[in-house]
């Protein structure tokens, strides 16, 4: 014991001057609500501030002035706890100096050893005092309040003992009303500061929320991507599949073809083959153990042809279902098709988790160089049930439709209901049109 003591003496200065030479507070986290009851504190410390001023002040001039420092100083703390504090302690020990004790405050009965003591503060000077160390107490760590409220007492015994030069500390320390009075000080003070421990755990917990609800997106966006790329990957292994056997097959298909155009075929061919291999080498670690099944994975990609099976299994679930159709359909490039298959799935499953009972329409657009996907519900009959599952559907639909380069706009409708909206470019001179053809 003796050992620590020793060891940790030395530092004391270095930390006390850290602790409370500094201006470094923690800022108070903003509340949820009307701007007006935001500033409901501010506005309370004020008037406590006011009114403490108003009822300080008397014939004496100087108490007077002093109250009103010390009120101004309690507006200060507000947002400089720690100088505020330094200059209220200041103005207590000035006020214990130049101001006339009063007469005999009460007196304490028990023998000759205890006598009368008096106290040159005024009920509005304390009460001003007590409200700055707990200022003080909500916007630093519970360290630097001990040491704030040891100084405060310590300096308290000290001025009563200059007024009260036949008292000795003991005696202070012991007469009830002053027991009293530091109790309440000290429970003002560790009221402030569980308050501010409770905000503080808020705080972290709000932002661990934040961190984990941050992470959880990020996380969806990547499975989401890897979800497209497989995809993706399985329409580009195909149409390069058809070209390594295209170019294998031409030769065959002309009667005494020339050696350049067999050797430019067996080029293609080659090429074909080696970036096939390379895409299957670089993407083949998205075939993850989650990843669906042998028969899932070989199987087609979706395209817009299988809308009719997609709309059959929503009506299935009790889903009230319409498509239309403008422009003049066409084929379009794989990827947009798969795409907007996609979207559509993922828009409908949304309404039927999110809309129960909502009558729901699918409305395609083929314009020249663009197909646009619009699903709208209209109001649902019932409310949804509860879920816990984090809702991160509009992330894959976004990802995908920024992929080929279109818009996607999802949100609700002036009736109540809710729309997804998605513009993909598919002309000839899309964007990415020679990408996924």
């Amino acid at each position: 014991m003796g050992r620590e003591l020793m060891r940790v003496l030395p530092t004391l200065p270095r930390v006390l001057r850290t602790d409370l030479l500094t201006w470094v507070y923690d800022p108070l986290p903003p509340m949820v609500g009307p701007r007006w009851l935001a500033r409901l504190p501010h506005v309370v410390v004020v008037v406590f501030a006011v009114t403490g001023a108003i009822e300080g002040s008397g014939p004496d001039p100087r108490v007077s002035t002093l109250t009103m420092v010390q009120a101004g100083l309690l507006v200060a703390a507000m947002f400089r706890p720690m100088p505020a504090w330094w200059a209220s302690t200041v103005v207590l020990v000035v006020a214990a100096r130049i101001v006339e004790p009063p007469a005999a405050s009460w007196d304490v009965p028990g023998g000759a050893a205890l006598r009368v003591m008096s106290i040159p503060w005024s009920v509005q000077l304390i009460a001003l005092q007590v409200g700055v160390l707990y200022l003080v107490a909500l916007r630093v760590r519970p360290r630097v309040v001990g040491e704030t409220l040891a100084i405060s007492v310590l300096t308290g015994v000290a001025c009563l003992t200059f007024v009260n030069p036949g008292i000795g500390p003991a005696q202070i320390v012991v007469t009830p009303p002053f027991f009293v009075s530091v109790t309440a000080v000290g429970a003002v003070v560790g009221i402030g500061a569980v308050l501010r421990g409770e905000r503080v755990a808020r705080a972290r917990l709000f932002s661990q929320k934040e961190l984990t609800a941050e992470e959880r997106a990020r996380r969806t966006v990547l499975e989401e991507r890897n979800r497209i790329a497989r995809e993706l990957h399985d329409v580009v292994a195909h149409h390069m599949s058809l070209i390594s056997i295209q170019a294998q097959v031409a030769p065959h298909l002309v009667k005494d073809p020339p050696e350049e155009l067999k050797e430019n075929l067996a080029g293609i061919r080659q090429s074909a083959v080696e970036a096939l291999t390379e895409l299957r080498r670089v993407l083949g670690v998205l075939r993850s153990e989650d990843a669906p099944a042998d028969e899932a994975r070989h199987a087609p990609q979706p395209t817009l042809e299988r809308l009719g099976e997609l709309a059959e299994t929503v009506r299935g679930a009790g889903l009230t279902l319409s498509i239309e159709t403008t422009g003049e359909p066409r084929r379009l490039p794989p990827g947009v098709e798969l795409s907007a298959f996609r979207i559509i799935q993922e828009a409908l499953s949304n309404a039927m988790r999110h809309a129960p009972g909502a009558a729901v329409r699918v409305q395609l657009g083929y314009r020249a160089d663009a197909l646009t996907v619009r699903v709208v519900n209209a109001v649902p009959d019932r409310p949804a049930a509860p879920s816990s599952e984090p809702r991160h559907g509009l992330l894959g639909m976004r990802e995908r439709t920024v992929m080929l380069g279109g818009e996607l706009v999802a949100g609700p409708t002036s009736d109540g209901g809710y729309e997804v909206r998605a513009t993909l470019p598919a002309g000839a001179g899309g964007p990415h049109a020679e990408d996924t053809a």
